[in-house]
């Protein structure tokens, strides 16, 4: 992959625009917030001008097509961080349809979601000293989540050619959150191959057992929807805080998009499966990265082992020697429980946030806390189990003509599921052949 943006700024504010759609885009981004705005995470200037315009205000675009949520999480992240106009809600919801979400439905007298986005992130863009790309926050059930963005995604792509886009997608629960589901993830996942950089794909299945994972009672507590979005900012955190390799005497945001180029060496497979693992006192590196990779499924449910083509680690401390100490044994378990591809000589990159000088020596993860984090980010195989189950679901429901009224009806074409179901097609062979 080509990095398609190189700028020194000293004094300016730059990089990314962070975009967050649909409700369950919105709840996470309001956990993402509470914990960048936390005074022990943003400790100074450095720090919040990944994350800020000159004026303060957060480069944040909030969208739903319902204004609870964005209300509740314009309350609940204080001090008026967010920029008014930047928040864009309708007057109905998009009926967790996504061929409505994506063709904008709309009265007769309300402006579009589309359109006072894209002017919001123009001007967004235009605030930038350089904009280089845009951080993209949904989830794949909804309407709004997977319609919308998947519009806005195409639109951005179109509007900003050279800008990079990296979607943070969030799957639903396999056992059923919608009947329109499995088509609504079909097509969106489409179009974010066709038009996104990036995506780190976080299932809410895997989701649940790794935020009640620190829990080792038998009996696993009931995990909330709150701690599953809080675990998920985490781990963004830990990816995408700034990190010392890119800052000097100020951040300039260039994270998101040296993940992009560090994890995506081939730009046709673009799905990231990311964890964390953290702890307290005393630093075992090795046992953090055995738990940061406790989840990753090994091989396929056909027994076909699976692969990475490249793997990122961040590790974050306030000790600066205990992790320099692990570091070859470290990346030799990370590459080797990853099974990285014998074709890419340096498969594993490494960045490092340490000692009290660096900007989480009190970690973003757990704010006032001195601990440790490693946060580890594969283009992993496995993603294409979970585009099958997803084709064929939604192939199940096509062939039956289950529910298509309802997206003939919002202007979607057979074509449409048809070029979705190529595409993905596409992907999982691509990732099927990685072993060879």
């Amino acid at each position: 992959m080509i990095h398609r943006c190189i700028c020194m700024v000293i004094n300016g504010t730059m990089s990314a625009v962070w975009l967050q759609v649909g409700q369950c885009g919105n709840q996470i981004g309001q956990e993402w917030w509470q914990l960048l705005t936390q005074k022990s995470a943003l400790q100074g200037e450095a720090d919040r001008h990944p994350f800020c315009s000159l004026d303060g205000k957060l480069s944040a675009i909030c969208v739903d097509s319902e204004p609870k949520v964005v209300r509740k999480l314009q309350k609940h992240v204080k001090g008026g961080f967010f920029r008014e106009s930047n928040l864009i809600v309708g007057k109905q919801g998009r009926g967790k349809n996504w061929a409505y979400g994506y063709h904008d439905g709309r009265s007769d007298n309300e402006r579009g979601l589309l359109q006072r986005t894209m002017e919001s992130l123009r001007k967004e863009a235009e605030r930038r000293d350089c904009y280089c790309g845009t951080v993209l926050f949904h989830s794949l059930g909804g309407g709004t989540g997977a319609g919308l963005s998947s519009r806005l995604c195409e639109a951005i792509r179109d509007e900003y050619s050279l800008g990079q886009i990296l979607a943070v997608t969030v799957a639903p629960h396999q056992a059923g959150e919608s009947p329109l589901q499995h088509y609504n993830a079909l097509l969106c996942l489409a179009w974010l191959q066709r038009h996104a950089d990036g995506i780190l794909l976080l299932q809410n299945d895997e989701v649940l057992a790794r935020a009640g994972a620190p829990h080792a009672a038998a009996v696993q507590p009931r995990v909330s929807l709150s701690s599953m979005n809080a675990y998920i900012a985490s781990c963004l955190a830990g990816l995408l805080y700034p990190v010392e390799a890119f800052t000097g005497r100020v951040s300039i945001g260039m994270e998101p998009w040296e993940l992009l180029r560090a994890v995506c060496p081939m730009p046709a497979m673009k799905f990231l499966y990311v964890s964390q693992a953290s702890q307290r006192g005393t630093a075992f590196w090795d046992s953090l990265a055995s738990s940061a990779v406790r989840y990753l499924p090994r091989e396929s449910h056909t027994g076909q082992p699976h692969h990475s083509t490249a793997v990122l680690a961040v590790a974050r401390s306030p000790d600066e020697d205990s992790f320099l100490r692990a570091h070859t044994s470290v990346l030799k378990r990370l590459r080797q429980a990853c099974r990285c591809v014998p074709w890419n000589p340096f498969p594993v990159s490494c960045w490092t946030d340490i000692g009290a000088t660096a900007p989480n020596s009190r970690s973003v993860a757990e704010p006032g806390s001195h601990s440790h984090s490693l946060t580890v980010c594969a283009n992993h195989s496995s993603s294409a189990d979970f585009l099958q189950q997803v084709v064929e679901r939604a192939r199940v429901m096509y062939r039956a003509g289950a529910y298509l009224h309802w997206y003939w009806r919002h202007g979607c074409e057979e074509e449409d599921f048809r070029q979705a179901f190529d595409t993905l097609h596409s992907v999982m062979d691509d990732y099927g052949h990685l072993g060879e």
